[in-house]
C-alpha cells in the first residue's frame, strides 16, 4: 500500500546511476524513547536499521540505542535538535503538551483506526503535513511505524460504563488523560514505563494502559490485574518517526535520501502487518489466561469516542483563537477523510465475527 512503484523505481534508478561510484558512508546514532527489546524498539527501530542497511548496501548504518542511554527517554527530539545525536526515534505523543497539533499524528481518542489512518498518512497528505511541522523545527521526519490499536486497560476493577470511570485511578497520559479527567471524572496518573507493572500489581492504580496486545503481553499485565478492557478507543492507532536535523539530511546525496525514504516506507508496512499478526496471537494467550476480557458495548464505545473527538475539536479551536489555525486546518482534512472512508469502505471484507 505504501511503497509506490514510482518511489521504488526512483530508488532503483538512482542506485543504478551511482553504481561503481564510491559509496557515501554515514553512521547515525539513533536513541529511542523505549527500552531496548521493547516491541516498538524491535519492530520499528531495529527493522528500520536493517532496511536502511539493505537498501543502501551498507552505506548508511543506523545504530539503535535504548531509552536513557544517550539522551533521556522523553527528550529524543531535543537531543537531535541540540546535536547530541544524529537522529532520534520517538512518537508525536510525547510532544502533545508542547504543541497539541501532535495529537492528530499521535493517534487520539475516537480517531481513525490503523487501516484508514495509514492511508491518510501516505496517500492523502498526512505525512506531508507532519513533515511541514517538523521542518519548522529544523527536522526531517521519516515515518517508520504505524501501530495497531492498543488495549484500553488492564484493570483491578471491571470497566463497563462511564460510571465505572468516576474516581478511577488510571495510569495514562496525553489526550486520553485529559479526556478521562475532564469528561469522566477519572484520576489520571503518569508513571515511567518501568514502574507500571509494580503499580498495577500493588493496586497503586485501578487501571493502566500501555500498548497493543503484543506489547502488553510480555509485560505480564494480565497476571497483575484480573480484567482486560478492549477495544482501544483511547488509542486506535499510533505513529513513530525517525527525525534528523535538516542540515544532516540535506548533506546526504540524492541516492541515499531516496533509499532511506524507501526504507522508512517499507518499515512502516512490515511493522504494521507484524503487529496485526502478533496481536492476534497475543489476544489468544490473553483470552486463555485467568484475566477476564471485557469488550465494551457499542454505546459506551461511542460515548468515549465522542468525548475524544470533542476534546480535540475544542483544543483546535482554542489554538485557532490564539492565532494558530494550523491544527484546525489539518483536523478538518483529517475528519473529512475519515468520513469518506466510513462512507465508501463498506465493500471491504474485514473477517470479523
Amino acid at each position: 500500500m505504501f511503497l509506490s512503484l514510482k518511489r521504488l523505481a526512483l530508488a532503483g534508478a538512482v542506485a543504478f546511476a551511482t553504481f561503481g561510484a564510491q559509496a557515501q558512508e554515514v553512521t547515525w546514532r539513533v536513541p529511542t524513547s523505549v527500552p531496548e527489546g521493547s516491541p516498538f524498539y524491535v519492530n520499528f527501530l531495529e527493522r528500520f536499521a536493517d532496511n536502511v542497511g539493505l537498501l543502501t548496501d551498507g552505506a548508511v548504518e543506523i545504530q539503535p540505542f535504548g531509552a536513557g542511554i544517550l539522551v533521556p527517554a522523553l527528550q529524543v527530539y531535543d537531543g537531535v535538535k541540540d546535536g547530541i545525536v544524529e537522529a532520534g526515534h520517538s512518537t508525536p505523543s510525547y510532544l502533545v503538551n508542547q504543541d497539541p497539533v501532535n495529537a492528530i499524528f499521535a493517534g487520539f481518542p475516537g480517531g481513525m483506526g490503523p487501516e484508514a489512518y495509514s492511508t491518510w498518512i501516505f496517500e492523502e497528505g498526512g505525512r506531508e503535513k507532519l513533515a511541514e511541522i517538523r521542518a519548522e523545527e529544523g527536522l526531517k521526519s521519516l515515518v517508520v511505524g504505524i501501530g495497531s490499536s492498543e488495549i484500553m486497560a488492564h484493570a483491578n476493577k471491571p470497566i463497563k460504563s462511564a460510571a465505572d470511570l468516576k474516581g478511577l485511578k488510571y495510569r495514562t497520559s496525553g489526550p486520553w488523560a485529559e479526556v478521562m479527567r475532564d469528561y469522566f471524572d477519572a484520576v489520571p496518573t503518569v508513571v515511567p514505563p518501568g514502574e507500571i507493572y509494580t503499580l498495577l500489581e500493588r493496586k497503586g492504580v485501578d487501571a493502566i494502559e500501555w500498548g497493543p496486545p503484543s506489547g502488553n503481553l510480555p509485560e505480564g499485565f494480565h497476571e497483575a490485574a484480573p480484567y482486560i478492557v478492549v477495544p482501544g478507543v483511547h488509542q486506535p492507532t499510533f505513529l513513530w518517526e525517525v527525525v534528523v536535523k535538516l542540515e544532516t539530511w540535506d548533506a546526504l546525496d540524492e541516492a541515499l535520501r531516496a533509499k532511506i525514504e524507501a526504507a522508512a516506507e517499507l518499515t512502516t508496512l512490515q511493522s504494521l502487518v507484524h503487529f496485526y499478526d502478533q496481536d492476534m496471537k497475543a489476544m489468544e494467550t490473553l483470552r486463555a489466561s485467568k484475566a477476564e476480557v471485557i469488550e465494551l458495548d457499542a454505546a459506551f464505545q461511542k460515548e468515549l469516542s465522542d468525548a475524544g473527538r470533542d476534546w480535540i475539536r475544542k483544543t483546535a479551536e482554542a489554538q485557532k483563537a490564539e492565532g494558530k489555525p494550523r491544527m484546525a486546518e489539518i483536523l478538518e482534512g483529517y475528519f473529512a477523510y475519515e468520513d469518506r472512508w466510513a462512507e465508501q469502505s463498506g465493500y471491504l471484507i474485514r473477517n470479523e465475527k
